[in-house]
Formats: C-alpha cells, structure tokens, sequence
C-alpha cells in the first residue's frame, strides 16, 4: 500500500475558516473544516497548525513573517504545506512569503475560498482539494491554488471581488491546472532552486505604493520623504509614463537624492512597464530610478519592502530588481 503524503495545513483565517456572526461573517478556528479534512483524510497523512485567526485584512507583515518563520521550523517534518488564508490580501502574502524563503525545498500552497465553508455551495472544497494536491507534488515553491490553477505566489493578483475565479497569474502562464487528467503542471513556469533553503524573513515597512494620476502634486513626495519612506512603488502610466511638465520629476528626483529606492510599474495589468520607449521614461532612468517592468505592483511591493529590510543601499537593491529570484519578474 502506497504511504501516504504527510501535509501540514496552516490555518490564519478568512472567508474559508469563517462563519456567520453578529456583524457578519466572522474567521473561525479549524474546526470548521473538520468534515473536509476528514475526506482529504482518505488520501493524505494530514496535520494542522492554527497560526492565526484574522480576516485577510488584518495581516500586516508581522504575520508574514510568522507565515514564513513557521513554514521554515515545519519544512523537514513533511511533505508538502498548505496555508489557509482570506483572499483580500492573500497575493500579497503569497509574495512576501516567496521572498522571505529562498530556494524553499518543497511546496507550500496559500488557498481560500469566495464562500466559507459552512455553505453548502462554498467553493472552498474544491480549492482544498487542488492545493492539498500541489502540496503533494513535490515540486517546490511557493504556489497560490484557486479554481482549479496553480500559479506562482509572486504571480498571483486578485481580479475579482466574488467570482469564483478571483485570482489570476499576471503576465505568467499557469503553474499547473487540474484537469480531466488530474493536476497537470507546466515545469517551465516551476520555480528553479539555485541553493539551500532558507529562512530571511526581515522587512521594512517604509515603503509606499503610490499610484500615479493626472495633476498629482509635487509634494506628495516631500510628504513620503518626511513621513520616513525608504521606498516608494510608483504604479505609472502606459509603459511608465510620469507627467513631467507639472515637476512631477523633481519630487522623484528629490526622493532618489535622499536615497530612496524608487519602483516604477504600470497601471496597465496585463502588460511591462518599460521605461526605454518613451522620453519621460528615459529621463526616470538617468534619475536612478528603478524599472518594475512586469512585476505585479504586490510583488515589486514586498520584493522592496523584501530587500529594504535585509539591510541593502539603494544599488543593491537596483540590481536585485534586474534579477529574476523565483519567478516574479521577466527579465
């Protein structure tokens, strides 16, 4: 008889974990799970871990850190982990984590669900199913599973505030899909490793997504400048196009002056920033600033927030941005 995979499950709430309260749905423990634990049972060796307890807007980076410190601790005493976890802020989550566990040695899978699994129509079985499946792959990475795909966590944005498919993997094919031939994944889209496992989970929290629009004032830079920013994601026009004739640069140019690490992206979901095209985009780059090209604004966020907080200067951190680490970037 085959042994079975041992899966950790981690538990941190949100709309899969919850069930109705006084003002609304409310995260609850584990033990609302139990009856789809108990079938997952049948064919997985299955351990559970309640981390937290908190609707998905409540996890700051503490609790990525907890995320990523306890899935560290847990890696060698099982095959595969499956984190639970609200989907407002799961993408963001999911790329922190990514960063915070270098060469991560197996996979560990962030899921939910759009209906809590007290209802009867909750798509949170089928979401358990298709990353308890991943978890068992052993194809290591850190994956987000949802409707039946798999994309990478770094690649993850939710697009949809009550369908079904509420996440989708940006500018990356998926992962894996499950299929009438079961779960088929896609190895040239799985995170290459290129050492050992590690645990780095320290993050800097002075960092500012600011999205760009017509007439933003100059100002706005002084403000992030005072408040203590170290760095700041700019989500740009078109291919990174800032407006220049209302010295909107200058506050840019200021803010690299004084050392912080500046990101442009783009508005445009589907598409790269590429600052090389345009003569606005030109000028950002002989001012030091730094090309998000087809990072998901949640990934260019935490990779900052990521590399900020592992004590690197502002170079370091523009040629970390050239590098692909897992998947988060085309380079």
């Amino acid at each position: 008889m085959e042994t079975k995979k041992k899966i950790l499950l981690l538990t941190t709430g949100g709309t899969i974990a919850s069930v109705p309260g006084g003002e609304g749905l409310e995260p609850h423990r584990s033990d609302v799970m139990e009856r789809e634990l108990e079938q997952l049972r049948t064919y997985y060796d299955i351990v559970v871990d309640d981390v937290m307890c908190l609707d998905s807007s409540n996890i700051q980076p503490e609790q990525w850190q907890l995320i990523a410190r306890r899935v560290f601790e847990h890696r060698g005493s099982c095959d595969g982990i499956v984190i639970s976890h609200g989907t407002d802020t799961m993408a963001y989550s999911a790329s922190a984590v990514t960063f915070m566990l270098p060469n991560i040695d197996l996979p560990v899978v962030f899921t939910g669900s759009q209906l809590p699994l007290s209802d009867f129509l909750s798509d949170g079985p089928d979401n358990l199913r298709t990353a308890f499946a991943m978890a068992a792959s052993g194809k290591p990475g850190v994956f987000l599973a949802f409707d039946r795909k798999i994309m990478l966590g770094c690649r993850a944005v939710k697009v949809r505030a009550s369908g079904f498919s509420a996440f989708e993997s940006i500018n990356a094919r998926y992962a894996g899909r499950v299929t009438n031939h079961g779960l088929e994944l896609d190895e040239s889209v799985l995170p290459k490793r290129s050492g050992e496992a590690r645990l780095r989970p320290d993050i800097s929290e002075d960092v500012f997504l600011l999205k760009m629009t017509p007439g933003m004032k100059n100002s706005v830079f002084d403000m992030l400048t005072a408040m203590g920013c170290r760095g700041i994601v700019i989500e740009a026009f078109g291919l990174g196009g800032i407006n220049f004739l209302s010295k909107g640069f200058q506050g840019i140019h200021w803010a690299v002056e004084r050392g912080i690490s500046v990101v442009v992206t783009t508005q445009c979901l589907y598409d790269s920033s590429d600052l090389r095209v345009y003569q606005v985009g030109n000028r950002l780059l002989k001012l030091g600033v730094i090309q998000g090209r087809d990072m998901t604004s949640e990934a260019a966020m935490t990779k900052l927030m990521w590399a900020i907080g592992q004590g690197m200067e502002r170079e370091e951190i523009t040629a970390l941005f050239d590098r692909n680490l897992a998947g988060e970037v085309t380079v």
